[in-house]
């Protein structure tokens, strides 16, 4: 999940790295570093967020047109300097960063250090730059490289940079990386927002793919054949990547829901159309996604099932290799991820590819590794998320499987209608009495260890994302559960004082409130949030009734609850600990 950049060009590499590593924070923001080539190479790193650490040891003093830089979420050895990267060789003449998980790093330690190397990090990116440097005593500094990728096992993307060698090599395993073509400079980042306000010209990298850049030229080779690769051109809508005037990414963007709902209404049609034309014939059809877009998928369920009268069937990724012996070449694999770099969620699609089944992603950046690998595609149009939590991703996630379970019955124009519905209701949703509204609610929660969510039907899911969202942003305990399993066992964790947050449609109501009937009279304090208040609340949150549209209304206030938790709490809602924005690693 680490975010890395390099550079090579005409200009000093230090403050194109820099804004870089800026824009990849969202990747991991644990610890960070820049690396720069003049005669020789230059390393400043310690841990802390990049701007927390430039303004500590000024990036900017680095001189030199070549560069690497990182931005660290760590998995292997602690938040320490020593483990920040770039890391490197003992003779310090290859400066190395590196986002994924090397297997075998104790093997090559051991090998390494009966050799006679040092190590001076816990990580298992340091044996990437001394497996070069022991290669490099006998051979040229190419072959050098190819050998050490060779003794690899794992997942990686790796930027390696060194006084041997004029400019830089990329190297990329399932994990992702993609090259900026500027002009006599280049770019090589884990994600192109990094260097897309410089570029919009770039090349993906194959899996095995080793790239050289030098002489202001660049060349491909996979297993020692040239690639021929073709330069993309990416139109991106043009948005204000800035807080602008809110104080944290984490409400812009919830504030930013109305517009993505709004740019998916004019969404191409067609590809919506070829979407539920392989749902309709195929002969098991099967969702896999993880976190907040696995909420998504389960609403899918009901939605496909109560709109369109189809089955489908769920996964989380991580878990579908377990199921992949149902899969035959009549199957169809649905994956969901906003990044489109998840690794569990590109596991499951290659496992689902190796059967024979066809694939459709619903996900938010062009160009990621999940459209290249993918039958058919739908772009959510959210623009792009830069708090790691996801709001508008979700509800753009939503709002296309009401466009395809409405397109499978022919009444697509229907859901069109509902969404423009729906956008009117949304600036009621966020705006600022609804945020004052929801922040009193955060001032009676913020001090309690657990909170319980319950719902059914479609509110279940919603249930389950908005017990998410508090967890991952406020760091309180929530726990949701579908409301008829609650006294299967969990009600004996209710006591008196216990907050409990009830969702209610039209549909669910009667059973939903004798739930919480159920509750209230074991001392929970009961928060409901539906279209019409009920005397067992204690506290409730109006949100107007939208049939199969209730799910993304409800969630709105629980994204605002979050939030405010996080603020009254001392949190991060931007960057909360011991996460990162794309789970690039298994």
């Amino acid at each position: 999940m680490c975010g890395i950049i390099g550079y090579t060009g005409d200009k000093q590499s230090a403050s194109i790295i820099l804004s870089s590593l800026y824009n990849l924070e969202y990747r991991g923001y644990d610890s960070c570093g820049i690396a720069v080539k003049d005669l020789d190479i230059s390393v400043l790193k310690d841990v802390g967020k990049v701007d927390e650490v430039n303004t500590k040891l000024n990036f900017l003093s680095l001189e030199g047109h070549t560069g690497v830089g990182h931005t660290r979420w760590c998995t292997h050895g602690k938040v320490t300097k020593e483990n920040a990267h770039p890391l490197l060789s003992n003779n310090h003449k290859i400066a190395v960063v590196h986002n994924g998980i090397i297997e075998n790093y104790l093997l090559l330690k051991k090998r390494l250090q009966k050799e006679g190397f040092t190590f001076y990090s816990e990580t298992d990116t340091e044996v990437i730059p001394n497996l070069i440097e022991y290669y490099a005593r006998s051979k040229s500094f190419i072959d050098a490289v190819q050998l050490a990728v060779g003794d690899l096992c794992g997942q990686y993307a790796i930027l390696i940079m060194s006084t041997q060698y004029d400019g830089l090599i990329a190297c990329r395993k399932e994990s992702p990386l993609v090259l900026g073509v500027g002009h006599n400079e280049y770019y090589v980042a884990s994600d192109i927002p990094a260097f897309a306000q410089y570029t919009n010209n770039v090349v993906y990298l194959n899996d095995g793919d080793i790239l050289y850049i030098t002489n202001k030229s660049y060349s491909i080779y996979n297993n020692n054949i040239k690639q021929q690769h073709p330069v993309t051109t990416i139109s991106r809508e043009i948005e204000e990547t800035g807080k602008g005037d809110f104080e944290h990414y984490f409400i812009k963007e919830v504030m930013e829901q109305i517009d993505a709902i709004k740019r998916l209404i004019f969404i191409d049609q067609s590809i919506i159309s070829e979407v539920a034309k392989e749902i309709i014939k195929a002969k098991g059809t099967y969702m896999v996604a993880c976190g907040t877009a696995s909420y998504a998928c389960m609403y899918g369920l009901y939605l496909f099932s109560k709109i369109a009268h189809i089955h489908v069937n769920f996964c989380i990724a991580s878990e579908f290799d377990n199921f992949k012996h149902f899969l035959t070449q009549d199957s169809l694999v649905i994956a969901i991820s906003q990044s489109g770099e998840t690794a569990d969620t590109l596991m499951a699609i290659r496992s689902a590819k190796e059967k024979g089944a066809k694939v459709i992603s619903i996900t938010n950046v062009e160009g990621s590794t999940l459209t290249r690998e993918s039958d058919y595609t739908i772009l959510q149009k959210a623009g792009q998320e830069i708090c790691v939590i996801s709001t508008k991703a979700y509800t753009s996630q939503l709002a296309i499987l009401i466009m395809i379970a409405y397109e499978i019955v022919g009444n697509y124009k229907e859901a069109v209608e509902i969404l423009k519905d729906l956008i009117k209701y949304l600036y009621y949703l966020t705006s600022e009495s609804m945020r004052e509204y929801i922040k009193l609610l955060a001032d009676k929660l913020k001090d309690k260890e657990h909170i319980y969510l319950i719902g059914r039907s479609f509110q279940y899911p919603t249930a389950l994302e908005a017990a998410l969202k508090i967890k991952e942003v406020s760091y309180i305990h929530a726990e949701a559960y579908a409301g008829g399993e609650l006294k299967h066992g969990s009600i004996a964790m209710i006591e008196d004082g216990s907050p409990c947050i009830v969702f209610v449609s039209n549909e669910t109501e009667s059973s939903i409130i004798s739930n919480a009937i159920e509750l209230k009279a074991r001392g929970a304090w009961i928060i409901g949030v539906g279209q019409r208040n009920n005397e067992v609340f204690d506290y409730f949150i109006k949100v107007r009734e939208l049939p199969w549209l209730n799910s993304i209304c409800q969630i709105i206030p629980m994204q605002l609850l979050a939030y405010q938790l996080a603020i009254l709490r001392g949190c991060d809602p931007d960057k909360p600990r011991n996460l990162a924005k794309s789970v690039t690693v298994l």
